[in-house]
């Protein structure tokens, strides 16, 4: 019933429309329904027609600016968000959106700009905190990140999304206590979020606490139907508290559940070579690679696996590839060039 609500209002703007082409407030009514759909080409057409009519409207410069980001075209968004900038310099919103599209490109320091100028016109808007967190996440520097998640937290203590990334951050800092105080308040919050039940048991697991990690493992693989991470991340945890048989078993049910997925292919035949069952850790990232052919990781993993079953030549056929698709991987370089200046002394004698 809700669609044919929302259908017939929109027919109804639509024949206002065409009644009352220049009043702008029916153009806004109707790009927010079709935001409700969402239908963002819609949008776009008609915040398109309402610059037509009214080149200097901010709000539709705006949204024009959200739809280009949307879709990806920071250059088009920006253009937007820039015009409606000269018209409107005071409206924190902007400046938060133009810093968006800075952190969009990775230039830290235009985006801090943009953030810190919105913190200057709105200095009680959580989110605004919460994207200079990311920022300072994405260069690693946690200790700062915390610092702008908690500022973000005392304006607003029950934003999930500064609770969750602060607890990334925690993590990241092997503060797993804390980490796990935060994803159980989100959880309190969304019991039916099978991510943060994921978050919650990896939590668990780094503060070696084996039977409520399991507990809440299950409880996230019984809200979705999406299963496989959950498996893998399970399948981690049983391997951390020494529980290997299970283990095992759980990156098989991984696999079975996606097996167009090289992910828990991977991690199973790490699993096996770390056990010395290095012939059966060949077979799976060959495998893996069959599923995923052009991956170069895969193709240094087999070739250290071939490494230690002592078959040198293949170990340098497989680091090859891995360097063909990696050619700037330095590690990878030096790696091969270690083991092919090794094979040279071996068949010279010189070993």
């Amino acid at each position: 019933m809700e669609n044919i609500s929302l259908n017939e209002k929109i027919n109804d703007l639509v024949v206002r429309m065409a009644k009352e082409p220049k009043n702008t407030d029916l153009y806004h009514q109707l790009s927010e329904l079709y935001m409700q759909v969402p239908d963002y080409d819609k949008v776009m057409n008609v915040l398109d027609s309402l610059l037509a009519i009214k080149p200097d409207d901010v709000q539709a410069l705006v949204g024009m600016g959200t739809m280009w980001f949307y879709e990806r075209d920071f250059r088009k968004s920006l253009s937007y968000y820039n015009k409606a900038l000269e018209i409107n310099p005071k409206n924190y919103l902007i400046y938060f959106n133009i810093g968006n599209v800075f952190a969009e490109w990775k230039n830290f320091s235009k985006a801090l700009f943009y953030y810190n100028r919105a913190i200057d016109l709105n200095a009680n808007n959580p989110d605004i905190y919460n994207a200079i967190a990311l920022l300072y996440q994405d260069i690693e520097d946690y200790v700062e990140a915390k610092a702008y998640y908690e500022k973000a937290l005392s304006l607003d203590p029950e934003n999930c999304n500064a609770l969750i990334d602060m607890g990334n951050v925690c993590f990241k800092l092997n503060d797993y206590e804390t980490a796990l105080k935060l994803f159980k308040k989100v959880f309190v919050l969304h019991p039916n979020n099978e991510l943060v039940a994921v978050c919650i048991a990896n939590a668990l697991t780094l503060t070696k606490d084996d039977k409520q990690a399991y507990a809440y493992y299950e409880k996230a693989l019984s809200m979705t139907d999406d299963k496989y991470k959950i498996y893998i991340c399970y399948a981690i945890s049983l391997t951390e508290f020494k529980e290997y048989a299970r283990a095992e078993e759980m990156f098989k049910t991984a696999i079975d559940f996606d097996p167009e997925s090289a992910n828990a292919i991977v991690l199973l035949a790490n699993f096996y070579s770390s056990h010395n069952r290095i012939e059966e850790a060949i077979e799976l990232y060959k495998k893996a690679l069959r599923v995923q052919p052009n991956n170069p990781e895969t193709y240094m993993l087999l070739g250290n696996a071939h490494y230690l079953n002592n078959d040198i030549e293949q170990s340098i056929h497989s680091y090859r590839a891995s360097i063909s698709l990696a050619p700037d991987n330095d590690e990878y370089r030096l790696i091969y060039s270690q083991v092919i200046e090794d094979y040279v002394k071996s068949v010279r004698g010189e070993l």
